[in-house]
């Protein structure tokens, strides 16, 4: 589901991917007023499935993986501080709960603020799916629905 989820830099929150055009994505804001505009070529665009934070450990863990943990700890809910308002410890202890390895050199507060921000954005226009299912998995539930019948 986050493939087609987009950020756009300069432009404030999410967008879903409806079309392509020609040097152009039409893109429609995930919000309830789903407003349609195009995405030029000079536009920094980046798909959510694509976004990863950095760890102490030399690796990354995919966005996904974070909104799935912030996910489990706040039941599917939305996150109870302000990422424009809270200040930066608190933030700060909010990553490190979710996300304990992370880089503390190389992730900044900014960034922490956007995944709370973009989680927010996600959950309250019912998009709580975040990481890919794989075929296995599809079968698997296939599989279980079948049986259930």
């Amino acid at each position: 589901m986050l493939k087609t989820i987009l950020a756009i830099s300069g432009k404030p929150g999410l967008y879903k991917l409806v079309s392509r055009g020609n040097k152009m994505l039409i893109v429609e804001t995930v919000d309830s007023a789903k407003k349609r505009m195009p995405a030029y070529g000079a536009d920094k665009v980046v798909s959510l499935a694509d976004i990863s934070i950095y760890t102490d450990d030399d690796n990354e863990v995919a966005l996904a993986s974070v909104f799935e943990s912030i996910k489990a700890k706040y039941e599917g809910g939305l996150v109870d501080i302000s990422s424009n308002k809270a200040d930066k410890q608190s933030v700060i202890d909010f990553f490190e709960a979710v996300l304990p390895n992370y880089d503390r050199d190389r992730v900044r507060v900014s960034d922490m603020r956007k995944v709370i921000a973009w989680y927010n954005i996600l959950v309250t226009n019912g998009i709580t799916e975040f990481e890919e299912k794989t075929e296995e998995a599809e079968k698997a539930e296939e599989a279980a629905e079948a049986s259930a019948e």
